[in-house]
């Protein structure tokens, strides 16, 4: 018997180790090339905030279906809100700008939580503080609660000194859709711009 020479046993198990270190790396591989975890709170697949039918601040009727192609952020608010929507639009003005030639494949939507107060025109003025192709959604205040329960939205309007001094509580989030028109995303107020900024590149990216 040649002394150099391996027992099978042996050599079955060198392949089999083989084969396992192979499927390591190919393993470490696929994860490498995975996709990175979004920042916001990913709700793919929800069974609500599924999509919208209002007229915007021109009076056109609007849908997900407009901007396919587009990653849309939609966010609950009213004009007269003193921090938290401007904050609000303002970060999501960044990040098209942040974005370069592909913030023109970002939306922006407002849906008033104050149609007594938030007229078209009113409207209109707002969105144009933070970008022009922003729009607002009207809902009619008999069909408020229902829209506002469809997205699982909070919203409240507490008395001021006179009748048209109140002010309006609200939930304070963003949501975020796929080119596709899906709902993938929820960004809590105060989460920061950047983390929404890297989830919008990747829904951008996988498109």
């Amino acid at each position: 018997m040649n002394p150099h020479a391996r027992p099978v046993g042996s050599r079955r198990r060198t392949l089999l180790a083989a084969a396992l270190a192979t499927g390591l790396l190919a393993a470490c591989s696929e994860q490498q090339g995975a996709a990175a975890p979004f920042a916001g709170i990913d709700i793919t697949g929800a069974d609500y905030a599924t999509g919208f039918s209002l007229n915007d601040h021109n009076g056109q009727p609007r849908t997900l279906a407009d901007f396919k192609g587009k990653v849309v952020l939609v966010f609950f608010g009213f004009t007269q809100c003193p921090d938290v929507c401007p904050t609000t639009l303002s970060e999501i003005a960044q990040l098209k700008q942040a974005l370069g030639p592909d913030g023109e494949r970002v939306q922006g939507i407002f849906i008033s939580v104050d149609p007594e107060r938030d007229t078209p025109a009113i409207m209109k003025e707002y969105m144009a503080n933070f970008d022009p192709t922003f729009l607002a959604l009207n809902a009619p205040l008999d069909q408020l609660p229902d829209v506002a329960k469809s997205f699982k939205i909070y919203y409240k309007k507490v008395e001021g000194k006179t009748p048209t001094s109140y002010t309006m509580d609200h939930s304070a989030g963003t949501y975020v859709y796929d080119p596709q028109g899906r709902i993938r995303l929820y960004h809590r107020y105060g989460s920061g711009v950047q983390g929404l900024i890297a989830d919008v590149k990747q829904l951008l990216a996988a498109a």
